[in-house]
């Protein structure tokens, strides 16, 4: 979608958009029964907003992609992910208020469990605590690296953050999670000749933090992701005219909406809590952005049931949010995370859109095969859903003569 078309023919409106993400949406069905996870779940309240509304299955980035959690949002929210890439370390920087300056580079880190022949045996050290976290982080903040600065920062859980400021850094480095258990992380090979001396530094802190953490089992190594410098986007006011607001307690998240000028909103942890926060700020901005993160969470861990009920969950608060009276509601996820994988996956995601100018469809339960057979169609370009959603709220002009 090109955005400088679309911010031709916004208009102003006091109308208000909702996009509720329940991450990792998508699943697969179990053998037992041959449902997914969201076919399982018990959802009145969004099989009765499916029923008046229209739905289809959305397509993160393209056909047989798997697309990361960045990829999948930025589409979302109206943004080309391919055109717009941007590593998950500034997205963990900036979900934690971290400032970062020009010639920082910043990485996402795992706390992660190897074994005495340096496999990864778990890529998220047993999700350990945040308060754990942050005693690991204070014994490796003490690396020194020559010429640089070193930020060492907790996240969340097993995530933390990795920041090095100096002179001719470079973000173009492979990761060195091997996004498998078995083998051992990977090197921090450059991806071009700038990147060689940043690469350098961080097999350097590695190698360091390997000797700190050999004993601090189940975290006894770090990977590391997503090396990036923060870029310099287009924001969701200046393309779309919104005032946008995020609702999400994770970082990596909140870092993302950040990038794209949205406001955000501190809110509690529960999925409760965020329509609590929700509610009341509901009269301050057009476009609010929430995120449910435990669906996904639980798809990670194999944990079908789990992730029943974090659907569930979400399901129960739809009701206060019909109440808000919004113009245009969608709900869908950012990927697919089934169960049966463990991980994300190419598969579409199913989607709802709600508006009283929308065409309702013949779906009656949101789930992958009802919505498969929706309106929207079978593989919807989901950077197509922000335009959909700013017509329905009456916010886009007539396009020519």
């Amino acid at each position: 979608m090109d955005l400088n078309f679309v911010r031709k023919l916004i208009k102003p409106a006091e109308t208000k958009i909702v996009l509720l993400v329940v991450d990792g949406l998508g699943g697969l069905p179990r053998e037992s029964d041959n449902l997914t996870e969201l076919e399982t779940a018990n959802t009145p309240n969004l099989d009765s907003l499916a029923s008046r509304g229209i739905c289809g299955l959305q397509q993160p980035v393209n056909p047989g992609i798997t697309p990361g959690s960045g990829p999948g949002h930025l589409s979302l929210f109206g943004y080309d992910p391919i055109k717009y890439q941007v590593g998950r370390g500034v997205l963990s920087a900036l979900g934690i208020d971290f400032e970062l300056k020009s010639q920082d580079v910043a990485a996402r880190g795992n706390f992660c469990t190897i074994d005495e022949n340096g496999h990864v045996l778990d890529r998220r050290a047993g999700r350990i605590s945040t308060e754990k976290n942050e005693e690991l982080c204070n014994l490796i903040r003490e690396i020194e690296l020559p010429g640089v600065d070193v930020f060492v920062e907790t996240v969340k859980e097993y995530r933390l953050l990795l920041v090095l400021r100096g002179e001719g850094l470079s973000g173009k480095i492979i990761d060195t999670d091997p996004q498998e258990v078995g083998k051992k992380p990977l090197q921090p090979k450059p991806l071009s000749s700038e990147a060689e001396k940043t690469a350098s530094l961080a097999k350097q802190f590695l190698d360091q933090a390997s000797e700190i953490l050999a004993d601090h089992h189940p975290a006894n190594m770090l990977l590391l992701r997503g090396f990036s410098k923060k870029p310099d986007w287009p924001t969701m006011e200046d393309t779309f005219g919104l005032k946008s607001a995020a609702i999400a307690p994770y970082p990596m998240y909140r870092g993302l909406a950040k990038l794209l000028g949205m406001h955000i909103l501190e809110t509690g942890k529960t999925v409760k809590d965020e329509f609590n926060t929700l509610t009341d700020n509901w009269d301050e901005f057009d476009f609010f952005y929430l995120h449910v993160k435990k669906s996904d969470s639980a798809g990670e861990d194999g944990d079908f049931e789990r992730k029943v009920a974090a659907i569930e969950e979400a399901d129960k608060e739809i009701p206060r949010l019909i109440d808000l009276n919004p113009d245009v509601i969608i709900v869908t996820g950012d990927h697919s995370t089934p169960s049966l994988l463990k991980y994300h996956s190419w598969h579409p995601v199913p989607v709802l859109l709600w508006s009283k100018y929308c065409r309702v469809d013949n779906v009656d339960h949101f789930g992958e095969r009802a919505c498969m057979t929706g309106g929207l169609g079978p593989r919807l370009p989901a950077v197509d859903l922000m335009p959909l959603a700013l017509a329905n709220a009456m916010r886009l002009e007539k396009f020519g003569a």
